[in-house]
């Protein structure tokens, strides 16, 4: 799909979207949970449609009705999948289920698109081998078997929190208590944070022991729980930027005490309104694409902690050099930083490509409401935001849709 969007000031209040990343947490304890347990607040992006499908093949009873789930908690240990967890491209979808996975010690095949698939998944196979469960993993799909028992696991804290966060989801339930000791550099914390406040929220108890290592209690039992999902400040920060660009746009209903890492966003912005800063983004690695941008608009920017954002849905970091470069931006990409240089900024030379990304054409569409231009593969934004030009319309900017040519 090539989306154009037309040049213009946008105004007006946003409602911040639900967090996709509280909504994985909360639908995974939940199935955890035995009995019912109610989420409010639910996205209905791909991401998290994906994890909800793949509960329900691995026998967990989801309803949904508008943004409200009912999940019925089941005992994963005798679960028993119906077929291959369907991931879509939701690494947190795979990479938090495959310890789930690991409880239940039937053979469990999970799939997903290929960019998931080439995605590193190298923690789990290290783990297999030292702890003796299966893993194999293919340009197609990634087998397991456990089980998954309590002990002491080594885990390297520098290539995604996804996977601790994982462990943490399963090892509660194991029958002895158990560590995970995080190699540093230890990057993306704040998501580590935020699956220690979903477990705290169904009754399940672990915690720092010192800054590098986790401590989980086993034999725990999850409790069913209501709850809602809290505002996303990564998917804030799109509406947000408009601010930072000169835009009259206010977002609302963000938690203001959030420990979400994307929080930062209003500090980096106003510190690229105001010059060429250095910003390390290795704890928030999401606000990348949308800061890259805003510096090519304004006045540069050199960032660091930079190197986890080419194993996401693209090369970001090489995605939007490709594509800044087409607004006059120079962007120099090395192996852990990025730097923006000012530019003469002006409206892009050829029409822009979404590299199949969601952050990627969220962050064009932006600069494009300063210049004018279209975007190729703009239908990736339902991977976290399906609303997204339907909210960027209501804000004054003209948006039309047409058939384009490749996403990629």
């Amino acid at each position: 799909m090539r989306v154009t969007i037309e040049k213009g000031k946008a105004s007006g209040r946003v409602k911040a979207p639900p967090s996709k990343s509280m909504a994985h947490r909360f639908l995974i304890c939940a199935a955890l949970a035995k009995g019912k347990s109610v989420i409010h607040g639910l996205s209905d992006c791909e991401d998290v449609l994906a994890t909800i499908d793949c509960l329900s093949a691995l026998g967990v009873p989801v309803t949904l009705d508008g943004d409200c789930a009912t999940v019925e908690g089941i005992d994963i240990t005798k679960a028993v999948p119906s077929e291959a967890l369907n991931c879509r491209e939701s690494g947190s979808t795979m990479r938090f289920l495959i310890p789930l996975c690991l409880m239940c010690e039937k053979n469990t095949m999970l799939t997903g698109a290929a960019s998931l698939l080439r995605r590193p998944m190298s923690i789990y196979e290290s783990l297999a081998k030292e702890k003796g469960f299966t893993f194999s993993q293919d340009e197609h799909s990634v087998m397991v078997r456990g089980p998954l028992k309590s002990g002491d696991f080594r885990v390297a804290g520098n290539i995604s929190s996804q996977f601790i966060s994982g462990l943490l989801f399963a090892l509660p339930l194991a029958d002895g208590d158990s560590t995970i000791s995080i190699i540093p550099p230890l990057e993306s914390r704040s998501y580590i944070e935020l699956t220690l406040s979903a477990l705290r929220e169904f009754g399940i108890k672990a915690g720092w022991r010192d800054d590098h290592t986790l401590f989980i209690k086993g034999n725990q039992s999850y409790i069913p729980t209501e709850t809602e999902v809290e505002g996303d400040y990564s998917g804030a920060a799109f509406f947000a930027a408009l601010g930072a660009l000169g835009c009259d746009v206010v977002v609302d209903g963000l938690r203001e005490n959030s420990i979400q890492g994307d929080r930062v966003y209003s500090r980096y912005f106003e510190m690229l309104r105001k010059g060429t800063p250095t910003i390390h983004i290795g704890d928030c690695p999401d606000l990348g694409p949308v800061l890259f941008a805003v510096a090519a608009a304004k006045y540069g920017g050199v960032f660091t902690g930079t190197s986890r954002l080419r194993i996401k849905e693209s090369d970001r970091a090489a995605a939007m050099a490709s594509e800044l470069l087409k607004f006059g931006a120079s962007v120099t990409v090395q192996e852990d930083d990025v730097v923006v240089y000012p530019a003469d900024f002006h409206a892009p030379s050829d029409i822009l490509c979404g590299h199949n990304d969601h952050r990627i054409v969220m962050s064009l569409a932006i600069l494009l409401t300063l210049t004018g231009g279209s975007i190729d593969g703009a239908e990736a934004v339902a991977k976290s935001l399906p609303g997204f030009f339907d909210v960027l319309s209501s804000l004054g900017i003209a948006v039309s849709t047409s058939k384009g040519g490749d996403a990629s």
